[in-house]
């Protein structure tokens, strides 16, 4: 029997190839282990259901993740960035969860292998993410280790100058320390903060062991305020550190001071005084200061003695105005200040000597008076009224001062000074002896012309009918110096008259006034 093949297809019909393999029965595990292969952020649930462009945009999305998150820093991911990606994740695993519902996986044989595959796989993010947390801590710990050098570098760098340009810098520094201690306890760089405040300490305060103490005292006095910023705790020792660096400081530049004769010491002393009483350098202040009184009192008899009573001047009101009594000192040194004032006082009398001496007459006639009123029982005070009066002459006779009065008096030649002047008038004069009295003027007297005074037949004090105020004085013989001064002084200058007395003879001396003077 034979077929034609056209009756073979003309009796069957064969059915079309399907387009795509017919749906998987539902299978929840499989749906599990495709989500689960998603959530690790490679798209691998995709690639075993064949989903291949939404497996490379799973990539995509994690390459982009890491562009933005890599190199870590302290900041980490920006939050707009992290949500959007764990958005992503989130679709991935429900989009995948659908697909891998009724779709068969190339791979693995079973839907409970690839739950536990997609379980395992999880650690990759995970991994990541505590790989990334570790690669951020080591970031903000470099950033605050920089931060530290930073800190570090000013320090340093301040060191270099004086300490008025540097203190800005240090106080950078220390709030940089400060900081790194509270906001990031037990970070490497929070630990190495004390060792840097050691440092800190001894790089301020290098002034003094330079023993530049008058330097040091400034940068000293700041390092007492560190705690105010740092915390008394934090600085353990370090608090009390420039104490008695600073006490001595203030000594030490007191004393420099007070040597040199500068008015800068009673500042260091009155500050040692006060915020270290009880200290061993305070101790030494008094002795400090009963040696520079001793040593002004010695100078009196020195070659410049007027320095010297001004020295002592100036040391009494200092040392009187020192805060001693929380030393216990307040009684010793006001001894020494009033030591100091009576041997201004004293002293005064030789100062006055070496003026007139020096030919500065006016200044030693200011001086001796101020002696004489000062000192009413000095063994030196009647020959201080003598120079006081001779110095007087002298500023108007220069040659009356070419030698220091004695406190002689009297002689044996009768000299009668008169006052033709309606004024009362001081005589004065010196030579072998000095004095100085006052006339009361002429009632019925009065000034001459200028003109007639110059006339050959000029003389004064010679009408018999007036009754001229008169002194009679004894002098020795030599050549005296006298000195008319009108008590009231107003527009009128003192006359003056040289006599050379010779025993045997009897002298008139005549005071008179014209319109311009005597």
């Amino acid at each position: 029997m034979s077929w034609d093949h056209n009756d073979f297809r003309d009796g069957f019909v064969i059915p079309p190839m399907p387009a795509a393999p017919p749906p998987a029965p539902a299978d929840g595990g499989r749906a599990a282990g495709v989500a689960l292969l998603n959530l690790s952020g490679l798209g691998l649930g995709y690639a075993l259901t064949r989903r291949w462009w939404l497996m490379a945009a799973c990539w995509v999305a994690t390459a982009v993740l890491l562009l933005v998150a890599l190199p870590a820093d302290p900041d980490g991911v920006s939050t707009g960035a992290l949500v959007a990606y764990l958005v992503l994740l989130g679709l991935a695993a429900v989009h995948g969860a659908l697909v891998g519902l009724r779709t068969r996986l190339t791979w693995p044989p079973t839907a409970w292998l690839a739950v536990v595959l997609g379980i395992v796989l999880l650690a990759v993010p995970a991994g990541g993410v505590a790989l990334y947390d570790g690669a951020r801590d080591e970031a903000t710990e470099q950033m605050l280790l920089d931060r530290l050098e930073r800190a570090d570098t000013l320090v340093r760098t301040a060191g270099k100058q004086s300490f008025p340009t540097a203190e800005p810098d240090y106080r950078r520094a220390l709030t940089a320390y400060r900081d790194l201690r509270s906001d990031h306890p037990g970070s490497r760089a929070a630990d190495r903060v004390p060792d840097r405040l050691t440092s800190y300490y001894t790089t301020v305060g290098s002034a003094y062991e330079q023993q530049n103490y008058c330097d040091a005292v400034e940068p000293l006095k700041y390092l007492r305020t560190v705690p105010r910023t740092m915390g008394e705790e934090e600085l353990g020792t370090l608090a009390t550190w420039p104490d008695d660096r600073l006490a001595t400081s203030l000594y030490e530049c007191g004393a420099q001071s007070l040597s040199g004769g500068a008015g800068e010491w009673t500042t260091h002393y009155g500050e040692l005084l006060s915020t270290f009483p009880r200290s061993d350098q305070s101790a030494k202040v008094e002795p400090s200061v009963r040696t520079a009184v001793d040593k002004a009192v010695k100078a009196v008899g020195g070659d410049d003695p007027c320095a010297a009573v001004e020295r002592l001047e100036t040391l009494n009101t200092q040392v009187a105005g020192l805060p001693g009594e929380r030393a216990g000192l307040g009684e010793a040194l006001g001894k020494d200040a009033d030591r100091a004032d009576r041997s201004a006082a004293s002293g005064t009398y030789a100062c006055g000597v070496d003026q007139y001496k020096d030919k500065s007459f006016a200044e030693a006639v200011t001086t001796m008076n101020d002696f004489v009123k000062n000192n009413e029982r000095h063994k030196n005070r009647a020959r201080a009224k003598k120079i006081a009066i001779a110095a007087e002459v002298a500023q108007t006779v220069p040659a009356a001062g070419k030698r220091l009065p004695t406190t002689a008096s009297g002689g044996g030649i009768s000299v009668t000074v008169k006052n033709d002047s309606p004024d009362d008038i001081t005589v004065l004069y010196t030579g072998p002896v000095t004095g100085s009295f006052t006339l009361k003027g002429c009632g019925s007297c009065t000034s001459y012309s200028l003109a007639s005074t110059v006339g050959l037949n000029f003389e004064p004090c010679s009408d018999s009918g007036k009754n001229y105020p008169q002194r009679t004085i004894r002098l020795p013989a030599g050549t005296t110096y006298f000195v008319h001064k009108s008590k009231s002084g107003l527009g009128k200058t003192p006359a003056s008259d040289t006599a050379k007395l010779s025993s045997g003879y009897i002298y008139t001396e005549c005071a008179y006034t014209t319109s311009f003077g005597y």
